[in-house]
């Protein structure tokens, strides 16, 4: 099988998969992810169909959606891509993508590097920034029934990986916890210019909703 086919396939099963997902982890955002990836990797030296398969498979069972199992997401890639046939070495790259590529509270080191992680990972982080990122943020507060914003509840910068996933702190303390602190976490030239207008589109959004929030504007 040509790798533009196992790609188109992929794009099918994907779109299957997340036909009824939450909003902010649907096939639209792995094809915003999907289409990020590729533009960086126009930029680098790498295998580009690993890079579209590991963007378009990295969120194919979010753990947060799965009780925390971390394990459901590799296992159903791994499952797919060995019935398409796909060579063991693009499998296994694909599937340490898949395990390395999520932030889990910025204070994980990724056991496992290569410049397609790095890529798909640059893609999926500029999808959780700017307006897009605002958006998907609140939708998955809402999801969760979370408050909007509490001033009396401070932003944790120190969660462990169990602490950030079990989280449940307004939505605004996310932007602290984690949107904020992507731009100086890209790893590609491209990811880090795209990632400063985005990031400075936050920050005026934030300046603005707490000027509305004490009756300023």
């Amino acid at each position: 099988m040509s790798n533009e086919n196992i790609v188109n396939k992929t794009i099918l099963f994907v779109k299957q998969k997340l036909e009824n997902a939450e909003g902010g982890h649907d096939w639209f955002h792995i094809e915003r992810v999907f289409k990020n990836a590729v533009s960086i990797s126009d930029n680098e030296v790498c295998d580009v169909t690993v890079v579209k398969l590991g963007a378009l498979l990295h969120d194919i069972a979010d753990s947060k959606f799965h009780n925390g199992d971390e394990a459901i997401g590799p296992k159903i890639a791994r499952e797919f891509l060995e019935n398409e046939n796909v060579d063991k070495p693009t499998i296994q790259h694909v599937i340490n993508i898949i395990e390395n590529v999520s932030f889990k509270g910025g204070n994980t080191e990724r056991t496992f590097s290569s410049i397609e992680l790095s890529i798909v990972q640059d893609a999926d982080r500029l999808d959780a920034i700017g307006a897009i990122g605002i958006a998907r943020t609140f939708n998955y507060g809402g999801f969760k029934n979370r408050p909007i914003y509490n001033p009396k509840i401070a932003p944790n910068l120190r969660m462990s990986k169990e602490e950030y996933k079990k989280s449940e702190a307004p939505t605004l303390n996310h932007f602290y916890e984690k949107l904020l602190l992507l731009k100086d976490k890209m790893n590609t030239e491209t990811g880090k210019q795209i990632a400063q207008g985005r990031h400075q589109f936050m920050m005026t959004f934030l300046s603005q909703f707490y000027a509305e929030w004490d009756g300023e504007k």
